[in-house]
């Protein structure tokens, strides 16, 4: 007999059967069913009111994402946490910049060889080797600025810019000169050596490194002044990588040429320092008898002699006396300096200041240079003063104290 699913004729030969044997191949066992992602509700929840027929068997489908997205979104947010705790709690430190070494400087004076040429500023400057030097800044010009190894061309135009800043307040500036603060150059230095300057300022010294006259030129003020503000400047700004690559070096190299007067504005003769020899004067009555008119005739041959010593057998040269008449006479001070900027100066705008190699004349051997600069003025002479005495035996110190010669070429000519 057949059942209500299968056909009148009954099940044809070879089929499968009917009824449940169709679905005897497929085994709806405990695991199988539980592992349905899906599962109907009865027919009693299905009374209720539903909006779905069947509801998820997992717990993820409720927050929207199968659960390797949130393993995904934890794993992120692991690595996350640990990167922010590695960077605030990092066992290594950031290396710290290395500090500038200190400065190391020379100061030479230059003695002259006879009486200090004077005269009106123009004609001294024109008669000698500073007549076509420029004025002032325009006289510090940089050259032509490229890329230098690994750093950029505007870098290069920083360190160059820098350095020439460095120059013109250290050497040209009025208020540097005349020994007062000298604010503006301590500025630019490198933050490490800024002790090293304060204390060449305040406490100045020829051992090599504290000399004040290594940072910046100053003249003593009790001694002389500008008689020109129009300082005549020669030289050149030269910048190469490093030999390690990781800082660039600048090299200036300048002649600065300046008009000095007594600083009372008066003539140097019998003036502070004065070694020339000045001859006596007497009025014509400050003495009588014998002894009177002797030294009235020694003054007068005294004088002679010395106005034909000074003029020569051709006339050309005028007399120590002559020569002290308009009060001024040059001074010419050469400066090298050797300047480092590794990436941190470059981007704070400052320097290291790694040596300096100063000459200066006419000065005396003896008138401690470190400090300031003394000149010699017009009708002055040198003297026989010689520089402090160089101890070899002292391995604690780096002084040696050196005096040169200043070379008749370097002062101005005579006037025809």
């Amino acid at each position: 007999m057949t059942g209500p699913g299968d056909p009148p004729e009954g099940t044809p030969e070879g089929a499968p059967g009917g009824g449940e044997d169709e679905y005897r191949s497929v085994v709806f066992d405990e695991s199988f069913v539980r592992a349905a992602r899906l599962q109907e509700f009865s027919a009693q929840e299905r009374m209720g009111d539903h909006a779905r027929a069947v509801r998820s068997r997992h717990a993820w489908s409720r927050f929207g994402g199968s659960r390797q997205a949130l393993i995904l979104v934890l794993l992120i947010a692991l690595a996350f946490g640990t990167a922010i705790y590695m960077g605030v709690r990092h066992p290594y430190r950031a290396p710290e910049p290395t500090p500038a070494p200190p400065l190391r400087s020379t100061v030479i004076p230059l003695a002259p060889v006879g009486t200090v040429p004077g005269g009106r500023p123009s004609d001294l400057f024109d008669r000698s080797p500073a007549a076509g030097f420029r004025i002032g800044a325009a006289g510090v010009n940089l050259p032509v600025v490229r890329r230098t190894g690994e750093f950029s061309d505007s870098q290069v135009m920083t360190a160059l810019t820098t350095a020439k800043e460095y120059v013109v307040r250290s050497s040209l500036d009025p208020d540097t000169l005349s020994g007062g603060p000298a604010r503006g150059v301590r500025l630019l230095l490198d933050t490490s050596q800024l002790d090293q300057f304060d204390r060449s300022l305040r406490r100045p010294s020829d051992d090599g490194r504290h000399a004040a006259t290594g940072w910046l030129v100053r003249f003593d003020p009790s001694q002389a002044r500008l008689a020109d503000p129009r300082v005549r400047v020669d030289g050149t700004l030269a910048v190469e990588s490093a030999a390690a690559g990781n800082a660039l070096e600048v090299t200036a190299d300048y002649t600065f040429v300046y008009a000095m007067r007594p600083p009372d504005d008066r003539s140097a003769a019998g003036g502070p320092g004065n070694t020339a020899p000045a001859a006596a004067e007497r009025p014509s009555g400050s003495a009588t008898g014998s002894t009177a008119g002797g030294t009235a005739d020694a003054a007068s041959t005294a004088v002679s002699t010395a106005v034909s010593t000074a003029s020569g057998a051709d006339g050309k040269v005028r007399s120590a006396a002559q020569q002290r008449a308009d009060g001024a006479s040059l001074f010419t001070v050469r400066r090298e300096l050797h300047f480092r900027f590794d990436r941190d100066d470059l981007r704070d705008r400052r320097l290291e200041l790694q040596s300096s190699y100063l000459q200066a004349g006419p000065m005396s051997c003896s008138s401690g240079p470190e400090r300031a600069l003394r000149p010699l003025l017009a009708g002055e002479r040198a003297g026989n003063g010689r520089p402090q005495g160089t101890d070899p035996y002292a391995h604690g110190s780096t002084n040696a104290s050196l005096c040169g010669v200043m070379a008749r070429s370097a002062e101005p000519s005579p006037l025809p």
